[in-house]
């Protein structure tokens, strides 16, 4: 009888070993990993700002800023042909992609619609190969271009301004729902904020604003 009850206590003991172990590893906040893919406008503030955001709202983030100063999409595609092996080998689980303020400069960057779209589709399509620590697809958020103010300067022109409304972000959007991307709107987000973008790039507050406008479509993505 007296034996019986030491094993009842010894199972007893290490089945609440157990349950707390288990329990100690559901409470345990998940990493979330988060690539953020484009030009100066990523190359910037904005991924610090997000990071700061997300820990703010309790959730563990790294962030990697791989912004490549004035790339236009076909000098990205090339980066990433470049260094796509080690970059999957991170396991991100989100990418933000943001792509085609350079496309419409007038200069040597001057990239045509249709190119655009290729080079686009075929970023997209690297990074959905990527898969994170589960396995699963690295899902991938896109984002449309900010205007140009009127008082930008060369390489920049009118044709310019007019590309980003009537081509580039059309396209983009189309491409976000061939791909079914999460689209993020920061176009809209400057056109309603102009005070946000006194010249190609945000100011401070601007970046800020942009790190919001990621992060309300990135959360509900976030399990």
């Amino acid at each position: 009888m007296v034996k019986n009850r030491k094993k009842i206590k010894i199972l007893a003991f290490f089945l609440l070993v157990s349950i707390f172990q288990i329990s100690g590893c559901s409470s345990k906040p998940k990493t979330v990993i988060i690539f953020c893919a484009g030009d100066s406008l990523t190359n910037s503030l904005y991924p610090s700002f997000l990071k700061n955001k997300l820990i703010s709202e309790g959730i563990r983030a790294r962030v990697y800023n791989f912004g490549q100063n004035g790339n236009n999409s076909g000098q990205y595609l090339r980066f990433l042909i470049r260094n796509k092996k080690w970059m999957k080998e991170k396991h991100p689980d989100f990418v933000l992609l943001q792509l085609g303020t350079n496309d419409v400069r007038m200069d040597s960057d001057f990239t045509p619609t249709h190119k655009f779209y290729l080079n686009m589709k075929k970023i997209i399509s690297i990074f959905k190969k990527f898969k994170n620590r589960q396995g699963k697809n690295t899902k991938i958020l896109i984002a449309t271009i900010p205007p140009l103010p009127r008082q930008i300067k060369f390489p920049f022109t009118e044709e310019s301004r007019e590309r980003i409304q009537i081509e580039i972000n059309p396209t983009i959007r189309k491409i976000a729902i061939e791909e079914n991307l999460t689209l993020v709107d920061n176009y809209s987000l400057f056109i309603k904020n102009p005070d946000l973008l006194p010249d190609v790039h945000p100011n401070e507050k601007g970046y800020k604003a942009m790190a919001e406008n990621w992060y309300s479509e990135l959360k509900k993505l976030i399990k």
